[in-house]
């Protein structure tokens, strides 16, 4: 840890010293993924897995990242995790889900066996071994530090890392509002990208990629030259809509959103209830009016649909008025919720070498109590360019390889800095100097309070974290 922060952040690799320009070999530089790996990820908190994943006493899962394996596993304490390694002479116990039965974790090397709380229950020929170095602290299951929020446990080999919540800063009240511990799984699909972990998540940092990338929903979105400061004849103008022009388009454009995404951020039910409302009583020559007259409905009719299917929903309308939120909520340092109504979408991307990744995309849902439903336990796996997901991330996955192998070509990849109440690339300036900050060694403090500030959303411009 430096207390000579100018100095400390002087020599980082490929450090960013204008906010505006990030150096392209941050994406594809081996040294620079070492550094990453070394001194960032080791005291990061990172999302291990969904609590519903394990339900019952005894499930397990595995969470990888890099050459660590933590085994997540439900003990009566709750989900706890543990390092994934016998402590004989370090054979992998597990290496999917998996329910804990009577043997517990047996070894298949020596059999060595742990039960459901990680305590050892068995070594073969015990007397082999001097006391000293199988005292019961040296031979259970090593602990994982595990916290927990929006209904996932979070894990960091850091000790003496800030709190969860407290390396989470606002974002978590944020969230807490509008109940993502509530969240359940609808569907989890996963697949391995061959683009860096940091420019896989790049392209859910900002909104300035949809007129291009995903047209159909920009032309359905509601004075959308104006909101670049555009002046482009062949892009639609929607300002001129009347009252009930304006509810059918925002009708289609949610309906869009639903469809792209596979029901995920807005929920089948959702749209069944929206339907009802494309022949709202507005006025006609106010498309403000319209506007605000539609989005109060729709959060009164929401909510009241879901607490008469027994979901335990929020006050959609109360929190929508008083709580900010961002259409995508970015976690340092891999973790998106991605809100609208009651229900939200959840990505989870983690590196895998310089120029591959893991992409994760969950649907979520607030369900009724009890209601039947089969819940994943791991993800559907799917090819990249897999016409199985949804529209909108399979229009973002046709980008993204390309994109890495054109990085190649850069010295810098530009950032827009954005304009009050405009969009934004801030974000990621944001986030990949915290990681600078990380790589330098900066205390623990300073990094706490630059992770509360990247949390900021997607439409973030470019923000002072501090360093």
């Amino acid at each position: 840890m430096t207390t000579d922060t100018p100095a400390a952040l002087g020599k980082v690799l490929f450090r960013i010293a204008n906010p505006e320009l990030i150096p392209a070999e941050r994406y594809y530089d081996p040294e620079f993924f070492e550094l990453e790996k070394k001194q960032m990820w080791p005291h990061a908190w990172q999302m291990a897995c969904r609590l519903e994943e394990l339900p019952e006493l005894g499930d397990y899962t595995v969470y990888d990242i890099f050459d660590k394996s933590v085994l997540m596993i439900h003990t009566s304490e709750g989900v706890k995790g543990f390092l994934n390694a016998c402590r004989h002479r370090g054979v992998k116990l597990a290496h999917g889900p998996g329910k804990c039965g009577s043997e517990g974790f047996v070894c298949p090397f020596h059999g060595w066996r742990w039960n459901g709380e990680g305590e050892n229950t068995f070594v073969f020929g015990k007397r082999i071994f001097s006391e000293e170095i199988i005292t019961r602290a040296q031979i259970d299951l090593a602990r994982v530090r595990t916290e927990y929020w929006a209904g996932c446990a979070f894990i960091n080999f850091d000790d003496d890392a800030p709190s969860l919540r407290d390396s989470l800063g606002p974002v978590a009240e944020r969230m807490d509002a509008r109940h993502a511990d509530k969240l359940k799984m609808d569907w989890w699909c996963g697949t391995v990208l061959p683009t860096n972990w940091k420019l896989a998540m790049e392209a859910f940092m900002e909104s300035y990629h949809v007129m291009q990338t995903h047209r159909q929903l920009y032309d359905l979105t509601p004075n959308a030259t104006h909101h670049y400061g555009r002046n482009v004849d062949d892009l639609p103008v929607n300002e001129d809509l009347n009252g009930p022009e304006t509810v059918e388009q925002m009708f289609r454009f949610i309906e869009n959103i639903h469809d792209g995404m596979g029901g995920g951020i807005v929920h089948e039910t959702e749209v069944a209830v929206l339907e009802r409302l494309r022949t709202l009583d507005v006025p006609q020559d106010d498309a403000a009016i319209a506007t605000q007259t539609f989005y109060t409905q729709a959060w009164q009719d929401i909510e009241a649909d879901m607490r008469t299917r027994g979901a335990d929903a929020f006050e959609l309308a109360k929190v929508s008025q008083e709580v900010e939120f961002n259409a995508v909520e970015f976690m340092f340092p891999h973790f998106f919720l991605l809100p609208m109504f009651e229900a939200m979408a959840s990505y989870r991307i983690r590196p895998l070498t310089p120029e591959t990744c893991l992409f994760e995309i969950w649907s979520l849902v607030i369900r009724p109590d009890g209601e039947p439903f089969d819940t994943p336990v791991e993800p559907t796996m799917l090819p990249y360019n897999s016409q199985d997901f949804p529209e909108i991330p399979r229009q973002d996955y046709s980008n993204l390889p390309i994109q890495q192998l054109g990085l190649h070509n850069l010295d810098y990849l530009r950032i827009g800095k954005g304009f009050q109440g405009g969009d934004s690339e801030g974000l990621i300036s944001n986030y990949q100097r915290v990681i600078d900050g990380f790589i330098a060694g900066l205390d623990k403090e300073t990094l706490r309070k630059a992770q509360n500030v990247a949390n900021s959303g997607f439409q973030s411009t470019i923000l002072d974290i501090g360093f």
